[in-house]
């Protein structure tokens, strides 16, 4: 096997685009291996880990191409097209014969914008505490896509900004939805009078997404990154997004999306959504709707109903419904695709590219008595030996660092995803293969091309195939089509949800059903 790895000096890009381009390196049949990123330290492990060699010199401000196949006259002509990509002059901009400057500073980008309220940070995470405290130093809001950033940094970005009257979304905050304009992994959704605050960037897209499908829309969908709900941190930016939401004439419905904060946190939280005069639709996960409701609060069960909630309360209904039980219609289409089953399939087999949606599936099953395995386990679910190989029931978020190490996320790149299906499928113990299927700005263009394929060739090598069950998360404005999405997924023979949490307990209704 050959190997190709060029680095380019002081090149800078953001890392969707490195992401993306990797993506499609590796759907290339001559590419067994390929990563192109900036030479961070956490970035140069990752590719050792991938199986290359670090014998090159590269420093944080570096931008690498890692590239392996077997024919070396193919790869080097490869390295030439990804070289032209990525130090390609700037365009032509009409007829005047003059070329654009690229903005080398969030000051440049100010002064070619002076009306500019928000800034984007996407730089390795050594550097990106750093430009968004400049960002804020000029007067800008953050949205901090950048991960690896410490507790005590964003403890001092968010003090700083709550200081100023500004606000910081992230570390790691990956979805927004500002001023009707979508923001990181994000879905066009029309406007409307629900505002949303989110430490969760699927939790947001399956909210913000339902809204929209059940004909209402977003005023703003914030996001605060993952770890704002914690002691340390104390929830500043939820905090601040509720403030401003509440004096926002635009904005009639509040929701908060969270994995359960600390409780102190949450208590503050609570104290504020009480005094808001506003409806409060919460949602943290796993938490028990009864203990955050009161005062004009209203907790959801699942993120499903959390936007059923919240466009209930546009009518002056936001009580929650029982969820659980399936109707006689459900089960018998449930019952009728698993006639053909193999008495050997017996076992409920999850594949996420969004690692809420696999976080909801385990709170779902573990509510109906269905326990298992996973790389991300909730409590009350044990974790996987080997992340690589499933056993009983097995839920896996395939977007946790250690599957993606050396390679795209599944939301960019599903190849990965695909292949945990096929090999799910093939496993004869497998009763259900529930995944989901991700739209979206950022998100794959052709996120199900592969898939078709993967299906069509389980089904063709197999007498006996799972029940396949999958939700997509997105809407039929986004750049790849819902309902088109649906389609293809049904003409294949998988059974489409509505939601994550339908999805689920489909999925949990014949696993048990099989196991009794």
């Amino acid at each position: 096997m050959e190997t190709r790895i060029k680095v380019f000096k002081n090149l800078y890009k953001d890392s969707v685009s490195l992401m993306q381009i990797s993506a499609e390196l590796l759907k290339r049949p001559d590419i067994d291996g390929a990563s192109v990123a900036m030479a961070t330290e956490t970035n140069l492990h990752q590719l050792q880990e991938a199986g290359f060699e670090l014998n090159f010199d590269a420093g944080p401000n570096d931008l690498f191409v890692a590239i392996r196949g077997a024919d070396a006259e193919v790869l080097d002509t490869i390295l030439n097209e990804v070289e032209g990509q990525l130090t390609a002059a700037p365009v032509d901009q009409g007829d005047t014969g003059t070329y654009s400057q690229p903005n080398t500073s969030v000051e440049m980008a100010l002064d070619a914008q002076p009306d500019a309220n928000l800034a984007l940070i996407s730089v390795p995470g050594q550097f990106a505490a750093a430009e968004a405290m400049k960002s804020l130093r000029l007067g800008l809001n953050v949205m901090l896509f950048s991960d690896n950033v410490s507790l005590e940094q964003e403890l001092e970005l968010k003090q700083y900004a709550e200081a100023n009257d500004l606000l910081v979304m992230g570390p790691d905050c990956g979805t927004a939805i500002i001023n009707g304009t979508p923001l990181g992994f994000a879905n066009v959704v029309r406007p409307g009078p629900i505002g949303v605050i989110a430490a969760s960037g699927t939790g947001l897209q399956e909210v913000t997404c339902r809204i929209h499908q059940l004909g209402s829309g977003i005023s703003q969908a914030i996001g605060t990154g993952g770890h704002d709900l914690a002691e340390q941190i104390g929830g500043i930016s939820m905090l601040h997004g509720m403030r401003a939401l509440a004096k926002d004439p635009a904005t009639e419905i509040i929701v908060l999306i969270s994995k359960p904060p600390a409780p102190a946190v949450a208590e503050t939280i609570l104290n504020l959504a009480r005094e808001i005069e506003k409806p409060v639709i919460i949602h943290f996960l796993g938490a028990e709707p009864e203990s955050l409701e009161g005062n004009g609060v209203f907790a959801a069960e699942t993120l499903a109903q959390t936007a059923e909630m919240a466009v209930g309360a546009l009518n002056g209904s936001p009580s929650r419904t029982t969820e659980g039980a399936l109707d006689l219609e459900a089960q018998q289409r449930l019952k009728q695709v698993t006639g053909n089953l193999a008495s050997t399939r017996k076992f409920l087999r999850g594949a996420f590219a969004g690692g809420t949606f696999c976080y909801e599936a385990q709170l779902l099953c573990r509510a109906a008595g269905l326990k298992g395995y996973s790389n991300t386990p909730v409590a009350g679910y044990l974790s996987l030996d080997n992340i690589w190989s499933s056993r009983e029931n097995t839920l896996v978020d395939l977007g946790d660092d250690d599957f993606t190490k050396g390679r795209a996320h599944p939301m960019i790149d599903p190849s990965l995803r695909n292949e945990r299906i096929l090999m799910e499928a093939t496993d004869t113990e497998t009763a259900v293969v529930l995944f989901d299927v991700v739209l979206g700005y950022g998100a794959s263009e052709e996120p199900i091309a592969e898939l078709v394929t993967t299906i069509h060739k389980a089904q063709s090598e197999n007498p006996s195939v799972p029940v396949f069950i999958a939700h997509v998360c997105g809407t039929d404005s986004d750049p790849q089509s819902r309902e088109a999405t649906i389609e293809t997924l049904e003409s294949l023979g998988v059974l489409v949800a509505s939601n994550n949490a339908e999805a689920t307990r489909w999925a949990t209704h014949i696993v048990l059903s099989r196991q009794s």
